[in-house]
């Protein structure tokens, strides 16, 4: 339990952290990665680069900051934390390293503002969020070492089939090398991948399993990203994987976390909607697939939005998941389409994902809703989706990348 003098001061100075928050955590990573350069290995550059990152940090420390006599609400966010260290192999004695850097960091930004009284406080609050994560940390890795086929760290996998599932999405499915035993997995969650690239050396990235458990392999399906300036590595991993890893290569991978999943064992009472944008598919076909295999007779509704034809991974897999007896509706919804594509069937219905498209074609009164895609487009299915008086606590959404508030768009 922290203090009551600690909590009086961290409620002081919150307004002014939150003023500086950007600032403060740019000059952290700069002071750690120069700092601590090992430390460097856990973090995807790209999103250092385009100040994701930094940002995500920045809206997490107020949140702590801001709650800081109520620690329960930050339970989600605990556990978003906890899952992302423990795909990336944080350890306990990573902890101290964060702690030096963030106050050293405020002290440069603050100035003669930052007393140690003030620094004091800031190390006990951060010292109390280390145990609680650290704690959950511990449970996790258990769980991923002990279960039948589990790992921590890094496992090598083969790459036993690499399928283009549209012009800029490709799947590979992975098997263990060692032939050994698959551990499970809930359906949303991802793997990362860990790549030795020239530019950005054991850059870890993340990838949702885009099936189902059960099915004897991974499959994780990648986007090509638009390759950036070199001191802007987006896309470097993805166009790798594309033009580079093929069949019977091997890649490193961590084990599968992430709190972003359902669970398609306990009966559900309501219905499911997922609404997928892009490459935003691939968490949710791996739920719906899921729920399907699981005999599932809930009503499901899968809505997919992509900008044609050409864009457009999973078209089969999607239609196959109302072949089953479970009851699911589909639609595919184009923005962009070519000019055969209306004519030949592809799609259901041209344009965006509107409030009114939502009220027409998903039971909004009571279902429950996850959706995954592009950050504006997120935004605009939770503001619609809000606007139709969808409680909050039906709402589930993934994000590809540090986590930020969709209203910051």
């Amino acid at each position: 339990m922290l203090s009551e003098q600690t909590i009086r001061i961290i409620k002081q100075v919150t307004p002014a952290v939150a003023a500086n928050a950007d600032t403060i955590t740019c000059k952290f990573y700069q002071r750690m990665f120069a700092g601590n350069p090992e430390v460097k290995a856990f973090f995807n550059q790209a999103h250092q680069q385009s100040g994701q990152q930094p940002a995500a940090l920045a809206g997490a420390i107020c949140a702590y900051f801001a709650n800081i006599d109520n620690l329960d609400v930050l339970g989600s966010e605990v556990e978003l934390i906890a899952q992302k260290h423990c795909s990336l192999g944080v350890k306990p004695e990573h902890y101290p390293i964060v702690g030096k850097h963030l106050i050293d960091a405020i002290k440069d930004v603050m100035g003669d503002a930052a007393t140690d009284e003030i620094c004091a406080a800031v190390g006990e609050a951060y010292g109390l969020l280390a145990d609680v994560c650290i704690g959950r940390e511990n449970e996790i890795y258990d769980h991923l070492q002990n279960q039948p086929g589990g790992w921590n760290g890094k496992r090598d996998f083969l790459v036993e089939r690499k399928i283009a599932e549209s012009d800029i999405v490709t799947s590979f499915y992975l098997k263990p090398a060692d032939d050994g035993a698959l551990p499970t997995f809930l359906p949303g969650q991802y793997i990362t991948v860990h790549l030795d690239h020239p530019s950005t050396p054991t850059s870890p990235r993340n990838y949702s399993l885009s099936d189902c458990p059960g099915t004897g392999y991974f499959r994780i399906s990648v986007k090509r990203e638009v390759a950036g300036a070199a001191e802007a590595p987006d896309g470097v991993i993805s166009n790798y994987l594309h033009d580079h890893v093929g069949v019977g290569d091997v890649i490193a991978l961590g084990p599968p976390c992430g709190e972003f999943t359902l669970d398609v064992q306990s009966p559900l009472e309501r219905p499911v909607v997922f609404i997928a944008g892009g490459i935003g598919v691939t968490p949710l076909l791996s739920m719906a697939k899921a729920l399907v295999a699981a005999g599932n007779k809930t009503p499901v509704y899968f809505l997919q939005a992509a900008r044609n034809s050409g864009a457009h991974a999973f078209r089969d897999e999607v239609r196959g998941l109302a072949d089953r007896e479970a009851p699911v509706v589909t639609r595919f919804i184009y923005d962009a389409p070519l000019p055969t594509d209306e004519s030949d069937g592809k799609c259901d219905d041209v344009g965006l994902v509107t409030k009114e498209y939502l009220a027409e074609n998903t039971p909004t009164a009571d279902a429950l809703y996850y959706f995954c895609g592009p950050k504006p487009f997120m935004l605009s299915i939770e503001r619609s989706l809000n606007e139709l008086g969808v409680d909050s606590d039906r709402l589930h959404c993934e994000f590809f990348g540090p986590k930020q508030p969709l209203a910051a768009v």
